[in-house]
């Protein structure tokens, strides 16, 4: 076989339907277990993971570029905050971190934005679902051994090995609260998958009954609150896909209106729930923390000191927050205040236009599209939304990684730059099956 033949037969295989639905599992994967893959191998061994990652999907996009729709390609709300992570690089006061952690959220950007592309929804819940079943079943695994078989910390993963007390567990995570906002996006894919009967039944029950046990022992006051609120949700987003399009509007409006004085309601009653949630310590943790950095966001308001995603410790302004009690703050605990710190006032804003113009569209989309798939992207961008209060997550990494999937998918079905070049004589909406 010649040269010529033998890289077309490559380029042909990388670009198949195959391995692309491998590719893509490996992506979600290496985003959803990165903690512990950085902690048994290193930072320099999961950089060349993602280098590889990185350059398969280039090949990939390249040699099926004539199937994608290049119209409305990303949404401009996702542009526009990546755009001034990047250019935080002039004004940053820790130049080099910025530049590095820019890279790092602009490899994940690329690959959440490649795999939503060349994916549609249903085959996105089967990826998802495949990875946090592995993720889940290795925690578990880890947790048994650790807190039942050996009786012991394995440090290097910060696992504390607590399941003889039915918890607080970390699993492969590093932190309860990380485990539980992974089990509740494991729980809306569980559901989806056995209400499309894209796995066999037993696999589907058993694989919710994990993800809610993971959730229970996890004992997260952040994604235990949550839950609540999408399981919600989920109810109402079930009677809007049953109610007719002439009802529809003013159910929603409707709705709307009772998340509004829900939110209200429970800023008046915090203590209570706060006490409810048995997260006392947590919330003051926490008050202290954003109060360190309330002080510090006036410093540089407009533009922000730089971005630099999860925390260094070593550098300013963060490295004065290092002796808070409680321990070393790894992020703000809350991605809003997260970026109003790095990026500013303006990247604040283009993070809440972002995630608000995603959930609104993968809600419309939700409630209108007749196959129960598109409640997927609503249902997981409500939990990161509703976690990112408390947690800074959903700014990197796996949060990041499924953040960008969501957006893109329901930018790219419901699309106003679409809407400018497709004017059908009667639009409807395709149905996913």
């Amino acid at each position: 076989m010649k040269s010529g033949q033998r890289f077309d037969v490559i380029v042909a295989f990388l670009s198949s339907a195959r391995f692309v639905t491998a590719l893509s599992t490996a992506t979600i994967g290496a985003a959803a277990c990165s903690f512990a893959i950085r902690q048994t191998i290193g930072w320099a061994g999961f950089f060349g993971i993602l280098g590889v990652l990185l350059a398969l999907w280039v090949i990939v996009l390249i040699s099926r570029r004539g199937e994608i729709e290049w119209n409305g390609l990303l949404p401009i709300s996702l542009m526009v905050f990546v755009g001034w992570a990047v250019i935080s690089v002039f004004w940053s006061r820790y130049q080099w971190v910025t530049l590095g952690s820019v890279a790092y959220l602009l490899a994940f950007t690329i690959l959440g934005v490649a795999v939503a592309l060349l994916r549609d929804t249903i085959q996105l819940v089967r990826a998802f679902g495949d990875v946090l079943r592995f993720a889940l079943i290795a925690s578990l695994v880890l947790e048994i051994v650790a807190g039942l078989l050996l009786d012991v910390q394995v440090r290097f993963l910060s696992v504390s090995g607590n399941l003889d007390h039915l918890g607080p567990l970390q699993g492969i995570f590093g932190a309860r609260n990380q485990l539980g906002i992974v089990a509740m996006v494991a729980i809306a894919t569980f559901v989806i998958e056995l209400r499309t009967k894209s796995v066999p039944r037993g696999l589907g029950v058993g694989s919710l009954v994990l993800a809610a046990a993971s959730l229970v022992l996890s004992q997260s006051p952040v994604a235990m609150g949550a839950t609540v609120i999408v399981a919600a949700a989920a109810l109402a987003l079930y009677g809007l896909r049953r109610t007719s399009p002439e009802r529809r509007r003013f159910w929603q409006f409707t709705l709307l209106g009772s998340a509004i004085v829900v939110a209200v309601l429970s800023w008046v009653f915090r203590a209570r729930i706060i006490d409810l949630l048995d997260a006392t310590k947590e919330a003051d943790y926490r008050l202290n923390l954003w109060r360190r950095v309330w002080d510090l966001i006036p410093l540089h308001s407009f533009e922000g000191w730089g971005w630099v995603g999860g925390w260094r410790l070593e550098i300013v302004p963060y490295v004065g927050i290092r002796g808070i009690p409680g321990g070393a703050p790894g992020s703000a605990a809350n991605a809003f205040l997260d970026v109003w710190l790095q990026l500013g006032f303006v990247g604040l804003i283009a993070l809440l236009v972002l995630v608000s113009l995603a959930f609104v569209r993968s809600w419309l989309l939700a409630a209108r599209r007749r196959s129960v798939v598109f409640t997927w992207p609503a249902l997981v961008l409500l939990t990161l939304i509703l976690t990112s209060i408390a947690e800074s997550s959903i700014l990197v990494e796996f949060g990041w990684l499924t953040l960008v999937v969501c957006t893109v998918k329901a930018s790219r079905e419901l699309s106003w730059r679409q809407a400018f070049t497709t004017t059908p004589m009667n639009p409807q909406l395709p149905h996913e099956h």
